[in-house]
């Protein structure tokens, strides 16, 4: 039986980094920016991990 495909948006979404952490984009960043303040979307840059 052969192997099963990787889902193409799970792939787009998450990174498994070389320890096997899971890391994702944080929500937020793609309008009204302008009232949020720069130190808040400096931190919504920062990938959030996900937890087991």
């Amino acid at each position: 039986m052969s192997k099963l495909k990787t889902r193409s948006s799970a792939a787009k979404r998450f990174k498994v980094t070389a320890t096997g952490k899971i890391l994702h984009k944080k929500a937020g960043k793609r309008h009204n920016l302008s009232k949020k303040s720069a130190s808040r979307k400096r931190r919504l840059d920062i990938p959030g991990e996900i937890k087991s």
